[in-house]
């Protein structure tokens, strides 16, 4: 066995008899601040090692979340209406999509964007409008003509009146003229408006009748409008409550159509115990009119990862605008990219980015507006949006979470095409992968024991030197003495 006085020749730290030992002030304030050093010290780098490192770096885009991102947003347009807002999306490729509403919804607001109803119906999509072939002028001036004046005494009159609201300009209007007259004159010779009393077809030329046409928010032309009187009368303005036609234009269509308008009223009248079946199809080409000018709508689109447009605007495949009458002011509610991350995973995002996500809505409460009047009216306001993908790999998610940021610069674009508001994007090829460090428990420690070690050190080596220091001050002084 090893012997007690060799284990002991071993010793590191071979202790010296306390008589031997002597204390002074300055060791001991150099050991409180020794102390406080190293508690300081001890600390910061505790912090340090639970706060969240990271590295930086820029790489060409895997797209490891697939070959198509998504688009979400909410616009809301004062002066667009919902019966003809169509959202469209195009790319370099080719890829051209008009009119989607799968992922879309739209709802009627007024000019201080607040909604006046439920959720606008689009219905189905009629590609393509029947118009009579032929054009039989013996039955022009079949529709009683309307104004400001007459228009409110007309529509309190009769139980139904059908208005067709027109621009003598218009391709289309001019294309339902001659089917409009004549079905009005059918109508007329079937239910004479001063003896039955039930239905009268009227139309209103809106080049004329311009504040008419917009106290009933006509934006496309020809629109044809169907009002109901009795219950339905608004208490605000005593206007009726109307529906829209959407469906063929031709004189069969249109009289059939009439009739079964007509044909309730006259089971009503008689009072016959007879259920009421209404006409499938009529009722799929009718549908209400929006009781407001303007239209919120909101959704999402998926879009391949190549430059593109997203172009909200009027469109119809039987209507006509007025470009000089299109405003295509909006406020943007918001606008992003990609996948909506989870609360919980964007805290944590944020726990070691704190600056992420501040330019994922960066459109988000801003507003453009044109006035009418002003020098910009009539202009395709166009965003250009640079996206660029940021990829975070964090240590407590197996996944890798995805964010996209961008920026936006927004300017107004004189046309001489109808005035739209496109977002034109285009994605980085570049993306930004943000990666956590671990931080290793060892290396905690070694610099702990660096911190005590060193602090300890330096501390006893500005003792020795304070207290030679002194006595060699005492031996002088001592030698002047003598």
């Amino acid at each position: 066995m090893v012997s007690t006085h060799k284990l002991k020749s071993v010793d590191f730290y071979r202790k010296i008899p306390r008589d031997l030992t002597e204390a002074s002030l300055s060791g001991a304030g150099l050991s409180i601040v020794a102390a406080f050093s190293m508690i300081f010290l001890f600390g910061m780098e505790l912090n340090n090692y639970f706060t969240a490192s990271t590295s930086t770096s820029v790489v060409v885009d895997k797209s490891s979340d697939g070959e198509f991102l998504r688009i979400e947003f909410n616009f809301s347009f004062p002066a667009l209406s919902c019966e003809f807002a169509s959202v469209d999306v195009s790319d370099v490729l080719g890829t051209n999509r008009l009119n989607i509403t799968k992922t879309i919804r739209k709802y009627p607001i007024n000019s201080d964007l607040k909604p006046t109803g439920s959720e606008f119906d689009s219905g189905p999509i009629s590609k393509d409008i029947k118009h009579d072939d032929e054009v039989d002028e013996q039955h022009a001036g079949g529709s009683a003509s309307l104004d400001a004046r007459n228009f409110d005494i007309v529509a309190h009159k009769h139980q139904i009146l059908v208005v067709n609201f027109f621009a003598p300009w218009c391709y289309w209007s001019n294309r339902l003229k001659p089917s409009w007259d004549k079905a009005a004159r059918i109508i007329r010779e079937r239910y004479d408006p001063e003896v039955d009393g039930r239905i009268l077809l009227g139309k209103v030329d809106c080049t004329e009748e311009v504040d008419l046409c917009k106290r009933h928010h006509i934006q496309g032309y020809p629109s044809i409008r169907i009002f109901r009187k009795g219950s339905d009368v608004r208490d605000d303005h005593g206007h009726h409550d109307h529906e829209s036609y959407y469906g063929d234009r031709d004189t069969d269509t249109l009289v059939k159509t009439m009739e079964d308008l007509v044909a309730p009223i006259q089971l009503e009248s008689q009072q016959l115990a007879l259920e009421n079946k209404s006409n499938d199809v009529a009722e799929n080409l009718k549908r209400p009119a929006p009781s407001a000018g303007g239209c919120r709508v909101e959704g999402f689109v998926r879009v391949k990862k190549v430059p593109g447009n997203l172009v909200i605007s009027a469109r119809s495949g039987a209507h006509s605008f007025d470009a000089s009458k299109m405003n295509m002011s909006h406020i943007i509610s918001h606008l992003s990219f990609g996948k909506k991350i989870s609360p919980a995973a964007m805290r944590d995002m944020k726990r070691v980015l704190p600056y992420l996500g501040v330019s994922h809505d960066k459109l988000n409460g801003r507003d453009y507006i044109i006035h009418p009047g002003d020098s910009n009216a009539d202009v395709t306001i166009e965003h250009y949006l640079q996206v660029v993908k940021t990829e975070v790999i964090m240590r407590s998610y197996r996944e890798q979470l995805v964010e996209y940021e961008y920026t936006a610069h927004s300017s107004l674009v004189h046309s001489i095409n109808l005035p739209v508001t496109k977002f034109h994007f285009e994605l980085s090829p570049m993306q930004v992968l943000i990666t956590e460090n671990s931080k290793s428990f060892s290396h905690f420690i070694t610099n702990i024991c660096a911190i005590i070690g060193g602090v300890f050190t330096v501390a006893g080596i500005l003792d020795s030197i304070l207290h030679n220091t002194m006595r060699l001050v005492k031996k002088v002084e001592l030698g002047k003495n003598f």
